[in-house]
Formats: structure tokens, C-alpha cells, sequence
């Protein structure tokens, strides 16, 4: 379906723009939304004679985002969420949760305003963007962990996960040099492979010497 973009849309172009997409990506999201009117001659008509109008309206709400996201940029909210030993979550961080925290802080941020390719599902620090206008772009930190200590650490730049597992590999190196005790051996010094073999051979001529004498 041919479209009028009635807002910059990334990957799709600006204001103005007439461009080719799915019939159901404009149907269902651009249209209802009112960020594109379809490219009928009637509609050009009608977007030529608002364009003026509309780029000022944009100009304007981009202006405010703008200000806005001076205050929401690099902020950082924490989630505390429980986890398993590994740092996996038992359930994850989605954009809801993200947009519920920015507002307990203060800020004014929706949830269809944040974007996240995926829900949150370790323990850890990660970068959010929110959308806050379609040409106003800012990142916050999410900082998921089991604490609020831990939450801490990492805001102090400490890798929880990473941390975890060294001290994971640390404690299976130790197990491994723990050596089984035989409960009969006698006490003292393990003798070398050198010295083993020397009272072997000398164990087998004592005996044979032994045999020889019988016999005589």
C-alpha cells in the first residue's frame, strides 16, 4: 500500500514521504495511528494544504521532547527480581516494567515509548532507549538484581554474573585438589617413582637368594 508519512517513521523517511508498505503494517499501526494517510490524490491534496501546519506542530513536539529527554537521558532505574544462582530471572523485564519505574522516578514516559528487542531475563546492567518523538531518541540503564546490594555493585560497574562464575570456577578448582586418603597407608613421606622401583628390584633379588638357599 502506498502512504503519506505524516511523521518521520525510521526506516520509512519523513514528513511528506510516499512510500510502499504491507498492507497490514499500515492498516493496522499507521493508519489508526494517525502517522500516515493513504496516497490517494484526495489525501495529497489535503496534506499539501496542512503540511505547513503539521511541520509546525512536529517542529513544536519535537522541541519538548527534546527538553524532556535532557532530564530522562542516562537515568537509571532498578529492578529487583528474583533470580536462580546462575542469574537467570524467574520471569523477565518487560517494556511495562521499564515505563513503570521511569514514572515512580518521576519521569513522564509511556510504555509504547520504550523499546526493547527483547524482555530482560539475567541479572545485569542493560541499555533501554525510549522513544520520546519519532526524531528524539534517549537511552536509560536498567539495572536488574536481586538486591538492592547487588543493584550497587553493579552501578559501581561490577559484573554480578561475572563475578558469580569466577568464584563458581574458583570453588570447583578447589574441589578437584582435594586427593582421597587411603585409611591403611602408613605414615611418612610417599616414596618417587625411582624409589619405588629400587626397593622393588631389591625386594625380588632378597627373595630370590631366599629360594636359591632353600634348595641347597
Amino acid at each position: 500500500m502506498d502512504i503519506i508519512l505524516l511523521e518521520r517513521i525510521e526506516k520509512l523517511g519523513t514528513i511528506g514521504d510516499v512510500v510502499t508498505v504491507r498492507d497490514g503494517y499500515a492498516r493496522n499501526f499507521l493508519l489508526p495511528q494517525k502517522k500516515a494517510l493513504r496516497a490517494n490524490e484526495a489525501n495529497k491534496k489535503v496534506f499539501e494544504a496542512n503540511r505547513d501546519r503539521l511541520e509546525a506542530e512536529n517542529a513544536e513536539k519535537r522541541t519538548v521532547a527534546e527538553k524532556q529527554g535532557e532530564t530522562v537521558a542516562g537515568a537509571e532505574i532498578v529492578l529487583i527480581r528474583a533470580a536462580s544462582n546462575s542469574g537467570q530471572l524467574y520471569g523477565s523485564v518487560n517494556v511495562r516494567d521499564v515505563a513503570g519505574s521511569l514514572v515512580e522516578k518521576g519521569h513522564d514516559v509511556d510504555k509504547k515509548q520504550v523499546i526493547m528487542g527483547a524482555p530482560i531475563k539475567t541479572i545485569g546492567m542493560f541499555d533501554v532507549t525510549v522513544s520520546l518523538h519519532p526524531e528524539v531518541q534517549v537511552t536509560v540503564k536498567a539495572n536488574v538484581a536481586r538486591s538492592e546490594d547487588e543493584a550497587e555493585l553493579q552501578s559501581q560497574g561490577i559484573d554480578i554474573l561475572a563475578q558469580m562464575a569466577e568464584d563458581e570456577a574458583s570453588a570447583t578448582a578447589e574441589e578437584g585438589f582435594q586427593e582421597e586418603i587411603d585409611p591403611d597407608r602408613e605414615l611418612g613421606d610417599l616414596p618417587t617413582d625411582g624409589e619405588g622401583e629400587a626397593e622393588a628390584e631389591s625386594a625380588e633379588a632378597t627373595a630370590t637368594e631366599d629360594e636359591e638357599t632353600t634348595e641347597s
